[in-house]
């Protein structure tokens, strides 16, 4: 869980997807993506491997959380991988509807 810190960038290690933790988890684990764990954004490692048959995968701009943890991801460049906490898959949060103005 080391370096899960607001503001931090993270990369995955089998697609190009690149995020920014918004919110840390509370407990104990690992965010990976495509079933890698995550590499810090200033290690030099390139994405290798590819991302699972079936993986919906990341889009930009959007944030993907935990409800269980709390952890709260933004995607800043599209992969190909599924995000993950300590195995749960991170759900996708959509935009709030806004009020209807008649």
């Amino acid at each position: 869980m080391t370096g899960y810190k607001p503001g931090s960038r993270w990369k995955s290690a089998v697609c190009g997807g690149e995020f920014v933790v918004v919110r840390p988890p509370s407990g104990e684990g690992e965010l990976a993506c495509g079933g890698e764990a995550l590499c810090s954004h200033g290690e030099s490692a390139a994405a290798s491997g590819s991302a699972p048959e079936g993986s919906e995968g990341t889009m930009a701009g959007k944030r993907y959380s935990d409800a269980e943890s709390g952890v709260e991801l933004l995607c800043t460049k599209a992969g190909a991988g599924d995000l993950a906490f300590a195995g749960r898959q991170l759900q996708r949060k959509d935009a709030k509807p806004l009020p209807a103005s008649d």
